[in-house]
């Protein structure tokens, strides 16, 4: 019989800003061979954090992301919601991080590639504010 054995460790280094936009930038798609261009500028962060604050997301604590709760009148509601993000989600090849009971979903929107928010979790975030608009 085989035993997993984790570690924890307290003291979790996150990389500066700086470390975060050059991973990202210089990352490449394996599948394309592209140069990921998807960091954000701090001007672009700032307008598009403001345009999303607006719409009901807020960042994380202690984490480069992006999170918001959604509540819908059914389970079905909320699954189909869920259904629609991951078909966009799966083609964008960047996909959330969600929890859901019943009616509530959670979303938090992070690219680990770069260590943090990029364009990939802007325009996700904008994809799934039109599509509970639209339910």
């Amino acid at each position: 019989m085989s035993w997993l054995m984790f570690t924890l460790t307290s003291s979790r280094q996150w990389p500066s800003v700086f470390t975060k936009l050059t991973r990202c930038s210089l990352s490449s798609d394996s599948r394309t061979g592209k140069m990921a261009a998807d960091w954000l500028s701090p001007s672009e962060r700032e307008q598009f954090l403001l345009e999303l604050k607006a719409t009901g997301w807020v960042e994380v604590d202690e984490r480069d992301a992006l999170y918001k709760e959604l509540h819908f009148k059914t389970f079905n509601q909320a699954f189909g919601f869920m259904c629609r993000v991951a078909l966009q989600a799966e083609k964008m090849d960047h996909h959330p991080e969600w929890f859901n009971v019943y009616n509530k979903v959670q979303i938090t929107l992070s690219t680990h590639d770069c260590g943090g928010l990029s364009k990939k979790d802007i325009r996700l975030a904008k994809f799934i504010d039109k599509v509970a608009l639209s339910l």
